[in-house]
């Protein structure tokens, strides 16, 4: 029996993007850069791009964060809530921010970046703007459950947009950088409510509604601005010369693996298919992924609704609280960025992703056995190693999965599902601290580190499943088979080297290709976003004969799989592959 063995590892990869032309998606030349010039188009486009999607999130984070600095300021008097309530105005927000975030991508999948992400802005703006007239809890809770549905859309629409422009060993430095906007807008939400607390009693409102007032309306100001700031794609970017234009468009389409320059070149489909969606809601690595995001999501959004009630226990004024939050985000936020820095140039995200969320158990842990000794410095130094861990091993967590889904549609779902259902994390922190646990919050810290805790064994399990995937793929053999070839597992986003055409349902080759000479190219399937294509002009296209049993993803193994493939305009001939390089998941 003939066997055709797999050699040259490399790591997953993933590159969806949007082409114009048809010549674009088989177009595999890259322009000639030296690392100068390199350096020069990404900077350029973090000159461009990162300044606004950090802003876009800086007022996102503060307009759903806000409200923990409002209740310090007297909301709860003033609308004659109790603690309980005030926890379910922060809980309702999540149940529409989960459930829109994967509808709302794939509408800017369709629709374009610079509309979508500033129509969704002017509605929580106006959102935001009116929950500083409401008059009841009753106001308060719709106000809360229309802002989670307007601002569903933006993160993981954002984080998406991100993979459009940047291959992806250089995404995580970028999502920091726009991610770290969550932990700036916590320090400026501190000042901001320091200041527009003061305006308690202008024009009859309380100083609460000011912030909701004031911040609501700035978010409205800059979406109005924003559609003059957003670049749809690479390929329409004004500030991009030609030659820039393809280089970053070949950098994001065709990526070598990370860690490996060896000229093998991946691309993806990316018309829309339902299976695309099914796919992702399938993928056993997303739901692993998403235990990972709840032990960092809820200490992220247990800190953001509580810090400021948190330090106010302590022993601290209001004005006082507010301030003392600001050094811990400002501190977070750089952390965020540098951890970002070296993680792109390592190129591995679990070791990172790990050490912070054992930083954030680390802080749990002094600051359950601080609480109530009398020694609120030791308390806010353990806040502060939390926050330090909760911002650099978020955006770790969210590229960690986006390099490792693959297909244009899969990851757009991929993505929204991981980052919607991540949230309602969320949720179920918003009711950890209670107002009767006060200023101990000993309930809250403990589960907080609980979750913690089971968000690392993901990461283990993740970065163990991943590596023994990569093994078992290192070891596995191609064999021939009557006609056709099968292995007992998928063969995702490889790259062939085509030696013959074999006349389907007999063993006799025919040579179909052998008279132009060798053939060393790199091949993918248009089709089913897992197969081959070719340009040569003997065989213009190929497609799957079993495409629907192919996955992008590849982590169906176990069983035997067809990767047979059809010459299109020959239906009657398969394809025989060699040298197939598979693709092992990306640490």
């Amino acid at each position: 029996m003939e066997k055709l063995s797999l050699s040259n590892i490399e790591h997953l990869g993933d590159s969806p993007r949007d082409s114009s032309t048809e010549k674009d998606l088989h177009d595999a030349s890259p322009p000639v850069f030296t690392p100068e010039m390199e350096k020069k188009v990404f900077r350029k486009m973090d000159l461009r791009l990162i300044p606004m999607l950090s802003l876009l999130y800086l007022l996102a984070f503060l307009d759903r964060g806000n409200i923990g600095n409002a209740k310090i300021e007297g909301m709860l008097d003033d609308l004659h809530m109790t603690g309980s309530q005030y926890n379910m105005t922060l809980t309702v927000f999540f149940f529409t921010y989960a459930a829109f975030e994967l509808p709302s991508n794939l509408l800017l999948k369709k629709l374009r970046p610079s509309r979508w992400l500033p129509l969704i802005m002017v509605a929580w703006g106006i959102v935001m703007t009116l929950m500083g007239v409401v008059q009841n809890y009753s106001g308060l809770l719709t106000a809360r459950l229309f802002l989670g549905l307007t601002e569903a859309g933006l993160y993981p629409g954002t984080a998406y947009y991100i993979t459009l422009w940047y291959p992806r060993y250089r995404a995580q430095y970028r999502q920091a950088m726009f991610f770290s906007a969550a932990s700036i807008a916590g320090a400026f939400s501190g000042i901001l409510a320091y200041g527009i607390a003061k305006m308690d009693g202008v024009g009859g409102y309380e100083g609460w509604r000011w912030i909701f007032i004031l911040e609501g309306l700035l978010t409205v100001i800059v979406a109005v601005i924003a559609p003059f700031a957003i670049y749809d794609s690479p390929e329409t970017a004004t500030f991009l010369t030609e030659e820039e234009k393809r280089y970053v468009i070949h950098s994001v389409r065709y990526q070598a693996s990370a860690g490996h320059d060896t000229g093998a070149l991946v691309q993806e489909e990316t018309k829309f298919r339902l299976r695309y969606v099914i796919d992702a809601l399938l993928d056993w690595q997303i739901y692993v992924a998403l235990i990972m995001y709840w032990g960092i999501t809820c200490p992220l959004y247990g800190i953001s609704f509580f810090l400021p009630t948190i330090i106010k226990d302590l022993g601290y004024t209001s004005s006082t609280a507010q301030l003392l939050t600001v050094p811990i985000y400002v501190t977070a936020a750089i952390v965020a960025v540098a951890a970002a820095w070296v993680s792109d140039r390592r190129r591995q995200r679990s070791p990172f992703i790990l050490f912070f969320m054992f930083l954030i158990a680390m802080g749990f842990v002094i600051v359950l056995a601080a609480s109530g000794k009398g020694i609120p410095g030791v308390v806010y130094f353990g806040v502060f190693l939390i926050a330090i861990g909760i911002y650099p091993a978020f955006p770790g967590n969210v590229t960690w999965l986006s390099v490792n889904l693959a297909g244009d549609y899969k990851r757009a779902a991929g993505m929204a599902m991981h980052i919607g259902l991540g949230n309602l994390a969320g949720a179920m922190s918003s009711n950890f601290y209670r107002q009767q646990d006060g200023p101990k919050y000993i309930l809250g810290h403990a589960l907080e580190l609980g979750f913690c805790g089971v968000g690392i064994i993901a990461v283990m399990v993740l970065r163990f499943s991943y590596k023994m995937i990569n093994r078992k793929r290192d070891r596995m053999d191609v064999s021939w088979t009557g006609g056709a070839f099968t292995s007992n597992a998928v063969v995702p986003r490889t790259s062939f080297k085509v030696t013959k055409v074999i006349l389907k349902g007999t063993p006799n080759s025919y040579d179909a290709i052998g008279a132009s000479g060798k053939v060393n190219k790199h091949f993918f399937c248009p089709t089913c976003g897992s197969g081959i294509y070719t340009e040569l002009e003997v065989m213009p296209d190929m497609t799957c004969v079993k495409a629907g049993s192919l996955d992008n993803g590849g982590a169906h193994l176990g069983g035997k799989v067809d990767i047979e493939f059809y010459v299109k305009d020959r239906p009657r001939y398969l394809v025989a592959v060699e040298g197939a390089k598979q693709e092992p998941r990306f640490g």
